[in-house]
């Protein structure tokens, strides 16, 4: 989607929102923080808005931000494969965005490409606070690029509810599930024991952040096991998922049809 028709989309939606809820431009520029005069461009597809200033209008119309940048169209256009380090997002991530046809992308390296720090620096001097709102922000400006991709996620991100349920929303989510074993082994074999290092409790660690987080990891849509699973399985099966969700059931589709074809039509 072209820039322009994405600033329509969201000034379509800015302007249903606040009228359907009877409030003022004047109204929602004092909620907001933003000029009555911004607003209007913004209504008319004409305001050049941030994530920041839009997750403001969106507040200011009890809204989740999301909901004004998504189309029915846009939905799921995206596949997010999640889960601990070592479990194959960036390997299979690659190898799916190959065989789609698609761009990979990895949250983390577009969250140091905008702070122009390395993971550890940006821990060390921001704290992970920091550095879930710069991955959520990140993440919306993607799907705002309304473009089909494959996007390997932290591993941490299913503990921030808000970036969670985006994704949940948003993208075809795919837990990428391996042994505790694993993990550690395929994470040495990167040279990258991170946050493991200097801890004899190690493993036991490991253990139970998979433990904790792997309740978070099953709410995605579909789940692979990469302990038996081997790269061109798991293409293979996301890829399939894709199809079989773009392909209606026939029922429905014949229920849809009897629902439009038994409507009145409206006069114009």
């Amino acid at each position: 989607m072209e820039r322009e028709s994405v600033l329509l989309q969201i000034g379509r939606k800015v302007r249903a929102r606040r009228t359907s809820m009877g409030w003022t431009l004047k109204e929602i520029a004092e909620r907001s923080g933003i000029s009555p005069r911004f607003l209007c461009d913004l209504e008319a597809g004409k305001g050049n808005i941030s994530v920041a200033r839009l997750a403001d209008v969106a507040e200011a119309l009890d809204v989740p931000i999301v909901s004004l940048v998504s189309t029915d169209e846009e939905e799921k256009r995206v596949v997010a494969l999640v889960g601990l380090r070592g479990a194959g997002k960036s390997t299979v991530g690659k190898a799916l965005a190959k065989h789609l046809g698609v761009r990979f992308i990895e949250l983390d390296a577009l969250i140091e490409s905008d702070t122009n720090l390395v993971l550890g620096e940006l821990f060390s001097l921001h704290g992970e606070a920091y550095y879930k709102r710069r991955a959520y922000d990140l993440l919306v400006k993607v799907l705002m690029q309304n473009e089909p991709m494959v996007v390997a996620t932290g591993g941490s991100i299913v503990t921030d509810p808000e970036t969670w349920q985006l994704l949940k929303r948003r993208t075809h989510t795919v837990w990428l599930k391996a042994s505790p074993e694993n993990h550690w082994k395929r994470v040495l074999g990167q040279g990258d024991t991170r946050p493991m290092a200097n801890r004899t409790s190690a493993m036991a660690e490991l253990r139970s952040i998979l433990s904790l987080r792997s309740p978070l990891y099953a709410e995605a849509t579909q789940m692979i096991d990469t302990n038996s699973v081997r790269v061109t399985g798991a293409v293979r099966m996301i890829a399939e998922a894709l199809t079989d969700r773009k392909r209606p059931p026939r029922s429905a589709s014949l229920a849809a049809r009897s629902l439009n074809a038994a409507s009145p039509r409206k006069r114009r």
